[in-house]
């Protein structure tokens, strides 16, 4: 598989919320806006890619035995990098992002692809999946944070698009698994046309 392959899978063929739907938790509690998808998923690109290419370095030199352990272990140094940059630098987003942080070091996407991927690879080819499969990822969670703001508040990105009544229940729990169901559903029909 080319690079360019291996780069797009994140965001069309292995999407990892929309096809394979992975890392559901954070995409369900934290898409209440366009800005916090978005910043969720940026954070968790930057530790999918450190991750991967710290595994893929290091890959001859784990035993198996404590293979995963140690993939925690690098997953989760880059996620204290990212949590307290975050909670020094965008507090607002910090605090809105709360304990969804600290969760992506048990993110399945992340440990799956240094398991996977990044286990098994080269530096580069590791470096362009965390990449790809990360910014799909973010893409997802803009997306649905938009949609979900947009038909909740009327806005998106806090630009206000929309006046009159709107459906609050995007902003709530239900409207997660609403707005993520129609958005499979629609990106399934596409894929069978």
């Amino acid at each position: 598989m080319n690079q360019v392959q291996n780069f797009t899978k994140g965001f069309i063929k292995e999407n990892p919320v929309f096809i394979l739907l992975l890392g559901l938790c954070p995409t369900l509690g934290v898409t209440t806006s366009a800005i916090n998808g978005l910043g969720m998923g940026l954070a968790t690109t930057f530790v999918l890619v450190m991750s991967n290419i710290v595994v893929s370095l290091v890959r001859d030199f784990i035993p198996d035995k404590v293979r995963i352990p140690s993939f925690i272990v690098v997953i989760a140094s880059f996620v204290t990098i990212v949590e307290l940059t975050m909670q020094a630098y965008t507090p607002g987003l910090f605090d809105a992002l709360g304990l969804f942080i600290p969760l992506i070091v048990v993110n399945c996407l992340v440990l799956g692809r240094a398991e996977a991927f990044a286990s098994k690879n080269n530096l580069w080819s590791s470096f362009v999946d965390g990449a790809g499969m990360g910014l799909g990822f973010a893409f997802a969670l803009a997306l649905l944070g938009a949609v979900r703001e947009l038909l909740g508040s009327g806005a998106i990105f806090g630009i206000s698009l929309l006046k009159g009544d709107l459906m609050l229940v995007f902003v709530l729990a239900p409207g997660a698994f609403i707005a993520l169901g129609y958005l499979v559903a629609i990106l399934n029909k596409f894929k069978k046309a």
